[in-house]
């Protein structure tokens, strides 16, 4: 079976700033033949430096702006022919549709789940992660939607921790979701990149956000604490 991951390259493009003026003075010198000629009654040569303005006028299309912290997919017809992280004006062939994607760091805070710890307690717990798209072209076209893939794998990890921990240490040494900090982010964080490394993304922080016992068992957790 033939592997067809799309891997993040440069694509080549030119400075806007250059092809721009250059553009929109050839296009006026052939509006400006046309009009002589049609003045001159010859059809045929104005029709001619009017194509050439249509020309032009298309060539226009193949600009576009890059932000910073802002990269460009750029595909023909489908196939993906790179990407384009430089600032700016630039541009590349007008039939290259050109889809942005941003390489800000972004937060994703996850909604409290209700789940189990290690020892089937039911908790609610919550995570918040700090990530950012290192490859473009797997965050493109090797999930569906990378924002919402994400989220979703996010909180799938969430569910996978909570079961791996109890929410307390019953004994000295033992980690817990409430008193291992470090221990759980740094698990969180490698739960989390695992299933999104196909996406084309890098975590750069997890920690939890909210852990708390179940409404339903909260109380009597409570009391056991203080009793212990």
């Amino acid at each position: 079976m033939t592997d067809t991951k799309h891997v993040e390259k440069p694509a080549s493009s030119l400075p806007g700033l250059v092809i721009l003026p250059l553009l929109l003075a050839l296009g006026a010198f052939f509006m400006r033949q046309f009009i002589v000629a049609m003045d001159a009654r010859e059809p045929l040569v104005g029709f001619t430096y009017l194509f050439g303005v249509v020309v032009c006028a298309f060539l226009l299309g193949g600009l576009f702006i890059v932000n910073p912290n802002e990269a460009r997919v750029l595909q023909l017809f489908g196939n993906y022919v790179g990407t384009v992280k430089e600032d700016g004006l630039r541009w590349a062939n007008p039939f290259y549709s050109k889809r942005s994607v941003m390489l800000r760091v972004r937060n994703f805070e996850s909604a409290k789940l209700k789940v189990n710890d290690h020892d089937g307690n039911p908790i609610e717990i919550g995570a918040v992660v700090v990530w950012k798209v290192v490859d473009t072209a797997e965050a493109c076209f090797e999930v569906d939607n990378y924002e919402h893939y994400v989220n979703v794998q996010t909180e799938a990890a969430i569910r996978t921790l909570a079961s791996h921990y109890p929410y307390d240490a019953h004994v000295e040494g033992e980690f817990s979701l409430r008193g291992s900090a470090d221990e759980v982010a740094t698990r969180l964080k490698s739960e989390i990149q695992a299933r999104l490394d196909k996406a084309g993304v890098r975590v750069i922080e997890a920690r939890l956000s909210h852990l708390a016992y179940a409404p339903e068992i909260a109380s009597a957790m409570l009391r056991r604490q203080q009793a212990g």
